[in-house]
């Protein structure tokens, strides 16, 4: 079913877009039979389950964290993730190019803004976007 699915769902894409399988609460099961279909790039949100999966399955999946990361956490995917997505403050961004740095690696990352007017929401303001990037020379 999944990679009948994974089937479908790349037809219907440009090659030049990654879809990212979105992993998180699937079995290992589910991941490998996406794995076998020739899906490469996966999405967990919680660092525990994501480093479990990632010691269990083939080391050439590209695991992208997505949601928000704790900065005492990035140690623990540091060695081996592709894409943290969700990077929403200066702290965070200093302690990822720390632990890249530790772990002789660059870890590509997204920026999260915070937009909404919800206060449960994370993400840089634009004035903090602005100073990080006025800053950014540090982490290139």
């Amino acid at each position: 079913m999944i990679s009948e699915n994974l089937v479908e769902v790349l037809k219907e894409i440009p090659n030049n877009v990654t879809l990212v399988a979105v992993s998180k609460t699937k079995p290992i099961e589910a991941i490998e039979e996406a794995y076998l279909a020739g899906q490469r790039h996966f999405g967990e949100n919680k660092v525990q389950e994501l480093v479990a999966k990632h010691e269990k399955l083939p080391k050439d999946i590209n695991w992208h964290l997505i949601g928000h990361l704790q900065t005492n956490k990035v140690k623990y995917v540091a060695p081996f993730v592709h894409l943290i997505h969700a990077v929403d403050s200066e702290k965070l961004l200093i302690e990822i190019d720390k632990q890249a740095h530790k772990n002789n690696r660059i870890i590509d990352v997204l920026l999260q803004f915070h937009i909404a007017q919800e206060d449960t929401k994370f993400g840089l303001s634009m004035g903090e976007c602005k100073l990080l990037l006025k800053n950014s020379r540090s982490f290139l």
